[in-house]
């Protein structure tokens, strides 16, 4: 299944010379990482796995097979991913699964780590919509309005709501090293986020705190780590206000996007 979001390359042009067996969606318009993968989940309909892939991860060719097996050991493995690693650096990372920390930042982990501090399978907070396998169940369970990726989040961080929402219902993510791939990261370095498009950065930047209302938990010891987490978000502020803060003006769309992040929230 091919979604092409109103490329402007040649993409469509070629599949449709060659006899490839996809199914091709030609989108008018750019419908966003997130609608154009629940574009295809939707025609994908009788599969029991999804695989989301990016355009630049290229797959060994058991990857999937790997990572089918890792799942079907478990009911409750709603996610798995395999060791992506950078194209450009093969003994580098470029994913193990998604981390979170106490203030509920999110990456990639491994990020530019050596691949070999990763070669054990664990289970992890949940996986890169790069090339991330999701269960058909999990899939249903946690899907709101018929959108298992939050549309309202265009694009970046996503696949950590996802991981996210799975989470709170019980769901487990796992990575599994011998699944192997290879990811070409435009924005792996800092100096790379820094030449991102301002569009980009405020994506980024408000679906981390639609993440927050729809997701965030006030219980147990989260209670005592209210006070650090205010002043983390403090910081924060301040920094975009020193360094970009262009990116703040992405408030005026967030308010749009408030009220149904609240609504989303009292569904799960």
């Amino acid at each position: 299944m091919v979604v092409d979001n109103a490329s402007d390359d040649r993409t469509v042009e070629l599949i449709r010379s060659h006899s490839y067996s996809v199914k091709l969606i030609v989108n008018e318009f750019n419908n966003g990482f997130a609608g154009g993968q629940n574009q295809a989940i939707v025609q994908s309909e009788n599969a029991d796995y999804i695989l989301t892939l990016n355009a630049d991860v290229a797959l060994e060719p058991d990857y999937i097979s790997r990572l089918v097996a890792v799942m079907e050991e478990s009911p409750s493995i709603g996610s798995a991913t395999g060791c992506l690693r950078l194209a450009d650096a093969p003994d580098r990372m470029d994913s193990a699964g998604i981390a979170v920390n106490w203030a509920r930042r999110a990456w990639d982990r491994g990020a530019g780590e050596p691949v070999s501090n990763y070669t054990s399978a664990d289970d992890v907070f949940g996986v890169s919509g790069a090339a991330g396998l999701y269960n058909r169940r999990m899939i249903d369970s946690i899907s709101i309005d018929g959108q298992f990726f939050d549309e309202d989040f265009f694009a970046y961080k996503e696949d950590v709501d996802v991981a996210w929402r799975a989470a709170l219902l019980g769901w487990r993510s796992r990575y599994e090293p011998l699944a192997q791939a290879m990811h070409v990261r435009q924005w792996q370095s800092s100096a790379g986020r820094k030449r991102m498009l301002l569009i980009i950065r405020r994506h980024s930047y408000i679906n981390r705190y639609l993440m927050l209302i729809k997701n965030g938990r006030l219980n147990g010891r989260r209670w005592l780590m209210l006070p650090s987490f205010v002043i983390y978000e403090a910081a924060l502020t301040a920094y975009f206000l020193i360094k970009d803060p262009r990116v703040l003006g992405s408030w005026i769309t967030m308010r749009r996007l408030i009220p149904n992040a609240f609504r989303k929230r009292l569904i799960f």
